[in-house]
C-alpha cells in the first residue's frame, strides 16, 4: 500500500535553468497558455504544496482561477479549490499572506514542534499549524496529506521543497515547462539545488510527453513506476 500522495512537480524555468531572476519583484516567466495548463492542473489535485520561501516572495494564492475548472469540482462533490499546504522550518511565515488571507478550501502549515505555538497565534484562525516533530521531514509530510485524504499533490516550488523531493525520490511526475530567455545572474534561484539525484548518466529519467505551450515547451517526465496518464488537451479541468 502507498502511503503518500501521487506527487506533482510543476516548474517553469529559463533557458539557462532559472526559475526567477534576482529582482525584488517576481519574474513571470511562464505563458499565458501554461498558466492556464497549472491551473487545470491545480484542478486535478487534492492539495496544492509550496516552500515557505515561495510564501515569502511571491505570495501566491494557490486558488484554481477557472470558474469552469471550480464548478467542475463542485460537481464532483469537491471543494472548489485544493487544499493549499505549506512547510517551514522556523515558522517564519507572514500572518498576512494570501494563502492564509484568501477565501479558500483551507490551509496547512508543517512546522517543527518548537516553532507551532507562535505560528499559530500569529495565523488567522481557520489555518491549521501541524505539528512535524523535531524537524520538518517531506516523506513524513506526505504520509500525514494521504491520512487527511490527498490522494494527488501538485507541488509548485520553491527551489529547497524541489531538490528535497528529488532527491528523497518522493516525485512520481514532473512537469518541467522551459521559457524562451535567458535570466543570466548568478545570484537568481535555479530549479534545484546540488543534490544526490536518482536520475544520472546511468540511471536516466523517461520523457513522457513533449508539447509546445504558448512560446515554450512543456517536458513531462515519467519519476516511478507510478507514472498516470496525463489530463486530456480539452478539457475544461
Amino acid at each position: 500500500m502507498v502511503d503518500r500522495p501521487y506527487t506533482v512537480l510543476s516548474c517553469c524555468v529559463s533557458l539557462d535553468g532559472y526559475l526567477d531572476d534576482a529582482a525584488p519583484e517576481r519574474l513571470v516567466l511562464s505563458p499565458a497558455a501554461d498558466l492556464d495548463r497549472v491551473d487545470a492542473e491545480r484542478a486535478g489535485c487534492d492539495a496544492i504544496l509550496v516552500g515557505a520561501e515561495t510564501v515569502r516572495r511571491d505570495d501566491p494564492r494557490l486558488l484554481v482561477r477557472s470558474e469552469a475548472c471550480r464548478a467542475s469540482r463542485v460537481a464532483q462533490g469537491l471543494p472548489p479549490t485544493p487544499l493549499r499546504v505549506t512547510v517551514t522550518r522556523g515558522g517564519d511565515l507572514p500572518p498576512d499572506a494570501r494563502i492564509f488571507t484568501e477565501p479558500g478550501s483551507g490551509t496547512l502549515v508543517y512546522a517543527p514542534a518548537s516553532a507551532v505555538e507562535p505560528l499559530a497565534r500569529r495565523v488567522p484562525g481557520g489555518v491549521t499549524v501541524v505539528d512535524a516533530g523535531a524537524h520538518v521531514h517531506l516523506s513524513w509530510v506526505l504520509t500525514d496529506l494521504a491520512s487527511r485524504g490527498v490522494a494527488r499533490l501538485l507541488v509548485e516550488g520553491g527551489r529547497r521543497v524541489l531538490t528535497s523531493l528529488l532527491t528523497g525520490d518522493l516525485v512520481d511526475e514532473l512537469q518541467l515547462v522551459v521559457a524562451p530567455l535567458f535570466v543570466g545572474d548568478p545570484r537568481a534561484p535555479r530549479f534545484v539545488d546540488p543534490g544526490a539525484f536518482h536520475w544520472t548518466a546511468t540511471n536516466r529519467a523517461r520523457l513522457a510527453e513533449v508539447r509546445q505551450v504558448g512560446d515554450a515547451a512543456l517536458l513531462r517526465y515519467a519519476l516511478s513506476e507510478r507514472y498516470s496518464v496525463p489530463l486530456q488537451e480539452g478539457s475544461p479541468c
